[in-house]
């Protein structure tokens, strides 16, 4: 996992209209799949309805990279109804693993 300012992501994710949350999500799916999690593609987050689903698993794999130092239904409240700020929480829980 790459370590990220927490700032930095909600700054970015504000300054540019969400689009740098798109790539973090992205970013952040690709490098949690080479730990073991099972991400499906981001393509989804696209289709209404599905996006919660795939939503879902990505929380789950932040807790499975984790190792549960996050659940995924605790990930998944703070990126739904936080938004920015839930996506700096959850960067503050995988800068805990790039740093073992």
């Amino acid at each position: 996992m790459q370590k990220r300012s927490v700032l930095g992501v909600i700054v970015l994710s504000v300054v540019t209209f969400g689009i740098y949350a798109i790539y973090w999500t992205v970013k952040t799916k690709s490098e949690m799949n080479a730990q073991g999690a099972d991400i499906p593609t981001a393509w989804l987050i696209l289709i209404p309805l599905v996006n919660i689903w795939w939503m879902w698993k990505f929380s789950e794999g932040v807790e499975h990279v984790t190792r549960g130092g996050l659940t995924a239904a605790v990930a998944f409240v703070l990126l739904w109804l936080l938004g920015v700020i839930g996506m700096g929480i959850v960067q503050a829980s995988l800068n805990k693993v790039a740093r073992r």
